[in-house]
């Protein structure tokens, strides 16, 4: 019988987690976004997790299951407990859907 491929299993470095979560990030999804979380938390340990955030476990994996519908501030603060921040970044003009429109001189 063929074990369940978890992902958990793979995220054994800060580094892991790092890129796993920013690869996620970058799909815009926010289902795999959370679910991402998830797997990053139950990696570093949901019951510390849930201490550092005041969430019950249950509620963790509910919302963090990627079928859940977490509030944003659910979501800060797991990312906070992870030792994790979001940060903004510009996409590039033609990646956006936009033109770039360059002011005549004169």
């Amino acid at each position: 019988m063929l074990k369940k491929w978890d992902v958990v299993e793979h995220l054994r470095t800060e580094q892991d987690m790092l890129g796993y979560f920013d690869a996620c990030l970058a799909e815009n999804d926010v289902r795999l976004i959370s679910a991402a979380l998830g797997d990053i938390a139950r990696a570093r340990g949901m019951a510390h997790i849930s201490s550092v955030t005041g969430l019950s476990r249950e509620s963790l994996y509910r919302a963090l299951s990627g079928e859940g519908n977490p509030e944003f501030t659910t979501i800060i603060k797991v990312i906070d407990a992870l030792g994790l921040h979001l940060r903004a970044e510009v996409k590039a003009a033609k990646e956006a859907g936009m033109t770039l429109k360059i002011p005549e001189e004169g």
